[in-house]
């Protein structure tokens, strides 16, 4: 099982992960984009960059997958056709995170962000606390198991 939290810089994406992941017992993996840069030294935030950090933990998942484990991911991801390609060939959980406020990472966010289309869960952390979203998160995931 993967759970990718995308959304632009600041939107709550590594919050929310360390919270759920917190809340289900450290049962997952947790891969943050900005950790994966540390990794492979890849601090090139250009289209090519973040193109390149996405195919690495896309990578990634498709090893977990195989292997049985179970992944959280937060990362922008700006490309959808990756998302989704992930989404298509693994048990994958979608979590839109988005947002009104100014968080200070607003230089760092990608103008053509291609927000997710289908099956996903929205979550705009504006006005909502963080245990707010995971008992939305962990709802959408029961439904998700139901399916």
């Amino acid at each position: 099982m993967i759970i990718w939290f995308t959304g632009q810089p600041g939107s709550g994406k590594t919050t929310l992960s360390k919270a759920l992941n917190e809340k289900i017992g450290n049962k997952f993996i947790h891969i943050d984009g900005d950790e994966i840069r540390d990794i492979t030294n890849n601090y090139d935030y250009s289209q090519k960059g973040r193109m390149e950090n996405m195919e690495f933990i896309s990578n990634l998942c498709k090893l977990f997958s195989k292997k049985n484990l179970s992944a959280i991911i937060s990362a922008v991801s700006p490309q959808r056709e990756i998302r989704e390609n992930i989404k298509n060939n693994h048990k994958m959980i979608e979590i839109y995170v988005h947002t009104t406020k100014t968080r200070g990472k607003e230089d760092r966010f990608v103008a053509n962000y291609q927000p997710p289309e289908n099956d996903y869960l929205d979550l705009d952390t504006s006005h909502s606390s963080v245990d707010l979203c995971i008992t939305k998160i962990l709802q959408y995931y029961k439904e998700y198991e139901k399916k």
